[in-house]
């Protein structure tokens, strides 16, 4: 994938870590997910269509409260593993290496569309109106987000420092709160009904947050196998200095509902 907006046009491939993916990203809180409970998303007797779902962790995690998900993904290898893990706990979820550009579902078919990490990758001229025509008339579309806050936790901090010290080209960083940015395209056929955004305390041990930095775009999706084995090494060796066994790390998510016009 290769966008001039994201890391300066340096290409990336979020296949080439999704065994990392898999293994650390499956992280938001119980909170995150009650959010989105709370407003009535992704329930019993609902149809939900959950696009760049990476390995599936929104609709495998959501799958317990009774609604009917697909998930699609640019990604041939995020949804080998999405199939994977959802086959070993007996979750029945359709998973398809779709890009969301080029979905074909019938229209007005799903009663909620999520998009969780991935909203800035898709080319919103064509997403926006592909998205209003498969909701339902009464349809959602849900912009999930969740960032780590650098200038706030330490942790955080040298983790990216250590980072962009590999990859400068890397534009994840530095994050500070903000709620999610709708490109002006979905004003034409929608209405954001809610924006929210609020604090988390993630739990990391020094490995799983090892983990989550190295499967991040910067990592694991742009540099070559051996520079993330480096990464990994030195990352480590970091974590065993400043941080104990076992910690928190404050982020940041927001969370936009919006309706149809």
């Amino acid at each position: 994938m290769k966008n001039n907006h994201i890391d300066h046009g340096k290409r990336f491939d979020w296949g080439r870590t999704s065994s990392d993916y898999a293994k650390y990203r499956d992280i938001y809180p119980d909170e995150f997910y009650q959010k989105i409970l709370d407003k009535g998303l992704c329930v019993k007797s609902q149809k939900i269509l959950d696009i760049g779902t990476g390995t599936g962790v929104l609709p495998r995690n959501l799958y317990r409260y009774g609604a009917d998900f697909i998930g699609v993904d640019i990604s041939e290898n995020q949804i080998l593993q999405a199939k994977a893990l959802a086959d070993a706990t007996d979750m029945n979820i359709d998973f398809y290496c779709i890009p969301a550009e080029g979905l074909h579902f019938p229209d007005r078919i799903f009663d909620v569309v999520t998009a969780c990490q991935c909203f800035s990758y898709f080319n919103h001229n064509v997403l926006a109106p592909k998205i209003s025509r498969m909701l339902k008339k009464d349809g959602k579309f849900a912009v999930l987000y969740m960032g780590w806050l650098p200038f706030e936790d330490d942790i955080a901090r040298k983790s990216e420092e250590m980072v962009l010290r590999f990859n400068p080209d890397w534009t994840g960083g530095g994050e500070t709160r903000h709620t999610n940015i709708i490109p002006e395209i979905y004003s034409d056929y929608f209405i954001i009904e809610s924006q929210e955004m609020f604090d988390l305390s993630v739990p990391f041990t020094r490995e799983s947050w090892d983990g989550r930095m190295k499967s991040c775009r910067g990592v694991g999706a742009s540099l070559s196998h051996e520079e993330t084995e480096r990464f990994h090494r030195e990352h480590m060796a970091l974590l065993e200095k400043i941080a104990p066994e076992r910690f928190d790390v404050l982020h940041f998510a927001a969370i936009t509902v919006l309706g149809l016009k």
